[in-house]
């Protein structure tokens, strides 16, 4: 995967000097706005890795510390250095949360973040609009696709740039979603594997 190459030597930069020591404990799922469905990709995943997953009350009408105190709650259930994975919505709360405390993750795996001054963007999240723009010490890897309709491809590199992370596109996928039809999406988990690997050599 040659994409990858590129993304390994990015993360193993950042983690270096990140002073991050805990070994992988297990997976917290940071959904988008409404969450996951039962065919989306991270529902599919949660039933077979060890995974807890957020529960804000807001799931519509994404309230920033509803999102933050979820986040603070599953952190609490599985401990520290959980290997994050969130998708869209969920990956600006996810880096906004890593960045208050590094501690608490492992690896970051962030899908399909959504361009807030995009046409799509929800106006009900408006409070997630100018979050996670912080560099993330963990290993953090940008997934992206080149036809997302909430956010374009050159978006998500540069905001892989600003969080340190490494960056890959798995091509016309849309929003990397159920509705793109990928089912369990066997590429991401392979993406997620290799990701955990980085992060333990570098533990």
């Amino acid at each position: 995967m040659s994409g990858y190459l590129r993304t390994q030597a990015v993360t193993e930069d950042a983690a270096s000097g990140a002073g991050w020591q805990h070994e992988v404990m297990t997976h917290l799922i940071v959904p988008g706005i409404g969450g996951s469905g039962p065919a989306h990709w991270q529902t599919l995943w949660e039933r077979d890795l060890s995974a807890v997953r957020i529960d804000p009350s807001s799931w519509e009408e994404p309230r920033l510390d509803d999102w933050l105190a979820a986040l603070d709650r599953a952190s609490d259930e599985v401990g520290p250095g959980a290997v994050i994975i969130a998708h869209s919505m969920g990956c600006l709360a996810a880096a906004e949360w890593v960045a208050l405390d590094p501690s608490r993750a492992s690896a970051v795996l962030l899908v399909a973040p959504p361009d807030p001054d995009g046409p799509r963007y929800p106006v009900e999240a408006f409070e997630f609009a100018r979050i996670g723009r912080h560099p993330l010490a963990p290993p953090t890897l940008v997934v992206a696709s080149e036809d997302d309709p909430y956010g374009t491809r050159a978006y998500a590199a540069a905001l892989a740039e600003t969080w340190g992370a490494g960056f890959v596109s798995v091509g016309p996928l849309g929003h990397i979603n159920a509705d793109s039809g990928i089912g369990a999406w066997p590429e991401g988990r392979e993406l997620l594997d290799d990701l955990v690997a980085v992060a333990r050599r570098v533990a």
